[in-house]
This record gives C-alpha cells, sequence and structure tokens, in this order.
C-alpha cells in the first residue's frame, strides 16, 4: 500500500502543483477527484500556500475512512519551476491509505494462506491414512474378524496375516499372542470341563443342605422379626410397631376421609405399686393389664402397644368418636372386674386406668403427631381431674 501511495504522489504531483500554480480551480478540483477515487486511498488533503493569504486547506476522503496509525501515509511539498533555475513551494498534498481496505487484504491473504495450509495438511493426512491402512488397518481388522468369529469349537484355528512372515513387528508378536492365548483357553475349557463335572455331583448334594438350612433361617428370621415388633413383658406391640403403623393409619385416614381414633391409657399409681409390692408384681400387674387389651381390640386393624413403662398406646381404624369413649369405658369396667389390688391407690383400693381419647380432625390435623398430642393432652387432663377416668 505504501508503494501504491507512492505512485500515485509521482503520477498526480506535476500536474497538481501545476494546477495550483496557475490558480486552476476546476483543475484543482478534477486532480484531487482523480487522486481520491484511487482504490487504496482513504484521505487525501492539499494544503494552498499563497504569499499573504491564509493556509487553503481542500480535503477528499472515503466514506468508510477513518484515522488510524495502522495505515501509510505520504506527505510531500508541491513545488514548481516557473523558469530555469528557480522553484516555488505551493503547498503539499498528504495522502492516507484506507484502513477498510488494508484489513480487506490481509484477511484474503490470510484466508488464502490458511486455505492453501489446510489442503496441503488434507493431502498429507490422506496420503498417511492411505500408508496406514495398507501397512496397519487391514491387518487389525483381519484380527478383530478372527477374533469375533472365535468360539469353543474354533480355538484349534490359527489366526494367520497376509503379510511376508520375516516382518518381525508389533503385528507379528501380536499375532504369535493370539494364537498363544487360544491354546492356552482351549486347554483351559477342557480342564473346565472336567472341574464342572465333578462339581456338578457336589453341587446337588450341597442343594439339598441349603435349601434344609434356609428354611430354618427364614423360620428364625420369622420369628426375630414377631419378637422384634412385640413387647417382650406384655406380648402386645411395642413401640416400634405402632410407629411403623400409626403413619400408614393416617395416610389411609387422610386419603379416605374415614374416621381414626387414638387412646392413650396410663396405670395410676404405678411407681406407688412397684414401691409397695415389688417389681415382679409390677410386672404381673402390666401383663394383667394388656390382657385386658388383648379381650378387648380383637378387631381386624386394631392396635395394643406397650408405649412406655406403665403407658399403652391403641390405634383404632374407622372408629368414630361415640365408640372409642365406648371402647375405653370397657376397658375400665373389665380391668375393675379383675379387682387386682393397689393399697397404695388414692382412687380405688384396686388398680384403675386413666384414658385419654382423641379423633382425627380432617380439617385441623396435618400430621398424627397433632392427633397423638391431643390424646396425651387428654391422658393428663384425666389424671389431673382426679385419674380412674376416660378424658376427650
Amino acid at each position: 500500500m505504501r508503494a501504491e501511495l507512492e505512485l500515485i504522489d509521482e503520477v498526480f504531483e506535476g500536474t497538481l502543483s501545476k494546477a495550483v500554480w496557475e490558480m486552476d480551480r476546476d483543475a484543482i478540483a478534477s486532480q484531487l477527484m482523480s487522486v481520491g477515487q484511487a482504490s487504496p486511498l482513504g484521505r487525501v488533503q492539499l494544503r494552498i500556500v499563497r504569499p499573504g493569504k491564509a493556509v487553503e486547506i481542500l480535503e477528499k476522503r472515503k466514506s468508510e475512512f477513518v484515522d488510524s496509525s495502522l495505515v501509510p501515509s505520504l506527505q510531500r511539498d508541491l513545488v514548481v519551476h516557473p523558469y530555469e533555475g528557480a522553484s516555488e513551494v505551493v503547498g503539499d498534498l498528504i495522502i492516507e491509505g484506507n484502513e477498510a481496505l488494508l484489513w480487506h487484504r490481509l484477511w484474503k491473504e490470510v484466508l488464502s494462506i490458511v486455505a492453501t495450509q489446510l489442503i496441503q495438511s488434507l493431502a498429507l493426512a490422506g496420503l498417511i491414512m492411505t500408508m496406514f491402512n495398507r501397512s496397519v488397518t487391514q491387518h487389525v481388522r483381519r484380527i478383530a474378524l478372527h477374533l469375533g468369529q472365535l468360539s469353543t469349537d474354533t480355538l484349534g484355528k490359527e489366526l494367520v496375516l497376509d503379510r511376508p512372515p520375516t516382518l518381525e513387528d508389533e503385528l507379528s508378536l501380536l499375532k504369535e499372542g493370539v494364537n498363544r492365548l487360544q491354546d492356552k483357553l482351549k486347554a483351559h475349557l477342557v480342564r473346565q470341563r472336567a472341574d464342572e463335572q465333578a462339581m456338578q455331583q457336589s453341587r446337588e448334594r450341597l442343594a439339598s443342605l441349603v435349601h434344609e438350612r434356609t428354611q430354618e433361617l427364614e423360620a428364625v428370621n420369622r420369628r426375630l422379626e414377631d419378637l422384634s415388633r412385640r413387647d417382650a413383658l406384655t406380648g402386645l406391640a411395642n413401640r416400634r410397631q405402632f410407629e411403623e403403623m400409626k403413619m400408614h393409619e393416617f395416610e389411609l385416614a387422610k386419603i379416605n376421609g374415614t374416621p381414626l381414633s387414638v387412646l392413650m391409657c396410663d396405670v395410676d399409681f404405678f411407681k406407688l405399686y412397684n414401691d409397695t409390692y415389688g417389681h415382679a408384681k409390677g410386672d404381673e400387674c402390666l401383663r394383667l393389664v394388656s390382657d385386658v387389651l388383648k379381650t378387648i381390640f380383637r378387631r381386624k386393624g386394631d392396635l395394643a402397644a406397650r408405649y412406655g413403662g406403665e403407658e399403652f398406646a391403641v390405634l383404632l381404624p374407622g372408629v368414630e368418636l361415640d365408640e372409642a369413649l365406648m371402647t375405653a369405658d370397657k376397658m375400665r369396667e373389665v380391668l375393675a372386674e379383675r379387682k387386682l389390688p393397689h393399697r397404695s391407690s388414692s382412687v380405688s383400693q384396686y388398680v384403675t386406668l386413666s384414658i385419654g381419647v382423641a379423633v382425627f380432625d380432617h380439617g385441623g390435623m396435618q400430621h398424627f403427631d397433632q392427633l397423638l398430642k391431643q390424646a396425651d393432652d387428654a391422658l393428663y387432663r384425666a389424671k389431673g381431674q382426679g385419674r380412674d377416668r376416660v378424658s376427650v
């Protein structure tokens, strides 16, 4: 681009100097127009210097021209020779290259270089792939095909490659390794068949023993599972089973819109009973209370559990409040009929129960713990009101 600017300057310097000297406005405008239309130029500026007058500046620039330090520029004084041996500076000429054209040319060169290198790389890669295919790939495919066709019946068939046997390279080592592996596999299969026949007889003898032991183990596991859900002293469900069943029954009641009642029962003055009669008698007392619960709660779905110490919890799916209250009163009546003495009790000469009853409120309860808390609160209310009673 710099060389092009110098050539443009050489072409137009003389004629432009003469037009300025003669003050030929049309010629000056025509020359500037011609210079400005040259493709490498972005801007051309003519400064006209006349004695006694201000410097006149004429400029032409292309629409896409922007000032830039990246493009070459050229500044030249315009000199005329009015007669032999004389010279006069009539102005100067500044021409600057077009940055947009410069970038266009640069990118064109870059793309040309990249395209050339890409074509060369592809040609080289094609040549390499062709050579690699002939020397390696086709033999690797032959090995893969041979391995894919291997079975117990074809282990004796050796791998053969279509190449000079004198070559000793990695492919030759791979071929020998495959053939050795086939020989070892064949010998191994022969031994394996013999071992399998010997083991089959042992398996048949062991199968019967395992079946017997499995049945015994399943029976023990069922017994252990049942024990893990039962209270050892009373034979009722323990708290673990109650915790597992409460959410199941609560969700069913919530989904189906059915009633669900909970009873919380507590043996009155049980600590005094233990202090008076001893812990052995206390255990008998708890067993008697649990027998009462077993007698009353026989309906499918009812769950009576020892909740902790002398406290019992009863889950009654499908039972409304009135029926739950009747059942609670019946528990007290049956226990009273047993007439288990309790001389330390301040409410009766026999063992009694305080019972709290709560019923699932479909509109106000979202969790079972809310229902259980209401039953527990009712139990404490029954105790606070004098014990040996039912509170709801």
